[in-house]
């Protein structure tokens, strides 16, 4: 596309961003529909600062016209020429200091998560259309209600998350001296209607219909193995997603059965001993002759870098399981309540649930791991799974008996 012209910017009427072409040094015309009717046109500059894109705002249309944008976003380029932050000293527009809160919280989320990615995704569909190239300090309270309104009832795990992180980067705001007050904090509720009571659920399946389940996803999995192998292993172990996609071979310990997760991948970060049962060795012995050598027991096919969460949901999708990742430990669950006489206690332990009682915890110090062990190898059978599932390590096994 080429370059912006003073009459494009006057008259375009339809949504979108407009490059200035080259030469333009990363500057946009952005124009978003108002809520009211008609479109608002602003300006926005991606560049490349420390290493990392990011976007940065120049100010509404017609306040700073095509020439005074150009100006300044070439005064952005030489100032990152000599080694300075064109951000410093002015007030950053919402987008910018979301990017800012995002970096300054990913160390403490859980790695492998998908958390920055939600954040960002809902930014991106409901924020930043709305007043993402807006300074922080003319955000208002009706602003953030007008995102929120239309999602509030019919999506409300969503439009809560969405709440919490928008305040979450007008706190930041309010503490770096940009604003005074924050426009999405406690007095907003009383602007917005009261959401059901009841509480929204991982979808899970009834724990009679996993082993039907697990079929299904390995016949999906077939060509790529290793998001088939991630699921079955996870929902053996009854571990979270991301414990299971990012466990390493240095976790594991074949020889005594067990996987122990260190505390870092773990939500309550605590080292969790898991009891492997037959069938989880074996979905192991699958994974390792699939293995290129790296240290992912379940690596991408394509990359060799983690599994991500999203070729995991593909995966249940493609095999027409009406359950997200998480729901399987529901499944478990309700199958040990259900099914079995195991105590409370041992149930919980391996989930890796915290005992939130003190007093309880305080006397209570074992894992309970012998009690899992038997517990896991009793969920691997009702649900269906040993290792005549991968017939070549059962014929394996009994030549090396023989010797």
């Amino acid at each position: 596309m080429g370059r912006l012209t003073a009459g494009h910017v006057r008259t375009v009427k339809q949504p979108g961003s407009y490059g200035d072409g080259r030469g333009g040094y990363g500057l946009t015309l952005l124009v978003r529909p108002r809520a009211s009717g008609g479109v608002r046109k602003s300006w926005s500059q991606r560049i490349r600062i420390g290493g990392r894109t990011t976007n940065i705002g120049l100010g509404p249309y017609p306040v700073v016209g095509l020439a005074e944008a150009r100006k300044k976003a070439l005064a952005n380029r030489r100032m990152i020429e000599q080694g300075i932050d064109p951000r410093r000293g002015r007030t950053p527009t919402f987008a910018e200091a979301a990017d800012q809160v995002i970096e300054m919280n990913r160390k403490g989320w859980k790695r492998g998560a998908s958390t920055e990615t939600r954040w960002r995704s809902s930014f991106r569909n409901y924020a930043f259309p709305a007043f993402g190239d807006k300074p922080v300090d003319e955000i208002t309270s009706g602003d953030v209600l007008a995102v929120l309104s239309p999602i509030w009832l019919d999506k409300p795990a969503l439009a809560r998350f969405l709440k919490q992180r928008i305040a979450a980067v007008m706190r930041w705001s309010v503490a770096q001296g940009h604003r005074d007050t924050n426009p999405a904090g406690e007095r907003l509720a009383a602007a917005l209607p009261k959401q059901g009571n009841g509480t929204t659920h991982h979808r899970a399946l009834p724990h009679n219909k996993v082993g039907a389940a697990l079929d299904h996803i390995r016949q999906a999995g077939a060509a790529n193995p290793a998001p088939a192998l991630a699921v079955e292993f996870q929902i053996l172990c009854a571990v979270r997603p991301s414990e299971a996609r990012l466990a390493t071979w240095s976790e594991l310990d074949l020889d005594a059965a067990t996987w122990t997760i260190p505390a870092e991948r773990m939500k309550a970060k605590l080292e969790h001993r898991v009891p492997l049962s037959t069938a989880a060795v074996a979905v192991l012995s699958r994974a390792r002759d699939l293995s290129d050598g790296t240290r992912l027991v379940f690596p991408n096919s394509r990359t060799g870098g983690p599994l991500g969460p999203e070729a995991v949901r593909a995966l249940l999708r493609r095999a027409d399981v009406a359950a997200v990742p998480h729901g399987f430990r529901s499944s478990f669950r309700v199958w040990v309540e259900e099914c079995t006489d195991t105590p409370r206690s041992v149930s919980e332990a391996a989930l890796a649930h915290v005992n939130r009682d003190q007093v309880e915890a305080a006397y209570l110090r074992s894992d309970l791991f012998d009690r899992r062990r038997g517990l896991m190898n009793q969920w691997a059978s009702y649900i269906g799974c040993s290792h005549q599932q991968y017939p070549y390590i059962a014929v394996a096994n009994e030549q090396t008996s023989r010797r």
